[in-house]
């Protein structure tokens, strides 16, 4: 990725601006918050990497119930909604959202800090990913068919931040390694790759669902171990630009998504809760490549 400023912070008090701040440097677009907060009679904070089926759920949910005016949703890196929430608030480059959620959906691990916060009395596994796949440009033309071609010295590979992304990359590598193993690879040359090798690897910087295809499509990189559901969004949207090569194993490694309300939720929180269990949330799921949990959400969320 090319080098890019590191603005300070420019705000009235001077800098004086203190908790997390999550900005992106070379950018000043962030598409990962929708809606209008002021207007909003719902807020939900969630990871990113579903977002299109989240999308598809707002949406159902705002047309069931047009007195919520506007969903305001955010589909940022889990520490990003999670550092948010807990000081009070998102610090967007110099934009303070004084916002807090009624509805929050991650991996367990990040709701857990959440509970251990009190902000949150319980959660509940409503949603989950099929694996991962190898994201390619449209017409193959590195000849790449499976991760073995990975290993030749003229593929790039693009993967999420282990940094700023761990949850995601963690997924990513663990997948790589023991597909490699169940195949008969060789795993430690796949581990020296990911780990050493800053020639052939192109790490993201912190939102690997908005970079990982325009790093494919600008050439930087010649495949990406990246969500299965992802990748459909990506070839949904891009037809011309992007395609899929399969992971058939049973190797391949799954994520759970977690539900719960911050404190009770209010109105809107419980309903927005219970509505992401219905079969019509199932259905929206289902079509966006993932796998939906049919349970009933617990008294109180």
């Amino acid at each position: 990725m090319d080098k890019s400023l590191k603005w300070p912070v420019e705000s009235s008090h001077g800098n004086a601006l203190n908790g997390f701040r999550w900005q992106q440097p070379g950018s000043n677009i962030c598409l990962d918050l929708h809606g209008n907060p002021l207007t909003a009679k719902l807020i939900v904070f969630s990871d990113g990497n579903h977002h299109m089926a989240l999308e598809a759920c707002c949406q159902a949910f705002r047309e069931n119930n047009p007195e919520v005016e506007d969903i305001f949703y955010a589909t940022t890196p889990p520490n990003v909604i999670l550092q948010s929430t807990l000081q009070g608030g998102l610090v967007l480059g110099n934009l303070h959202l004084n916002i807090q959620p009624q509805v929050f959906i991650s991996p367990e691990n990040i709701l857990n800090k959440l509970v251990d916060a009190g902000l949150m009395k319980s959660h509940q596994a409503f949603a989950k990913s099929r694996g991962n796949v190898l994201l390619i440009k449209k017409g193959n033309p590195k000849n790449i068919h499976n991760i073995a071609d990975l290993l030749r010295d003229d593929v790039r590979l693009a993967m999420s931040n282990p940094i700023t992304e761990a949850a995601s990359y963690s997924v990513y590598k663990e997948t790589l390694l023991t597909i490699a193993a169940e195949q008969g690879l060789d795993v430690a040359a796949f581990t020296q790759l990911i780990d050493n090798d800053s020639t052939r690897v192109v790490f993201g910087k912190s939102i690997h669902h908005r970079e990982i295809p325009q790093i494919i499509f600008s050439d930087h990189a010649d495949a990406a171990i990246i969500y299965s559901h992802l990748a459909l969004r990506y070839t949904r949207i891009f037809p011309d630009d992007f395609a899929i090569i399969e992971l058939n194993s049973s190797a391949n490694v799954c994520t759970d998504y977690y539900i719960g309300l911050i404190n009770d939720g209010g109105k809107w929180g419980q309903s927005f809760h219970q509505f992401m269990f219905s079969a019509q949330a199932a259905t929206l799921y289902q079509e966006h490549g993932l796998s939906h949990y049919k349970k009933t959400p617990p008294e109180g969320g």
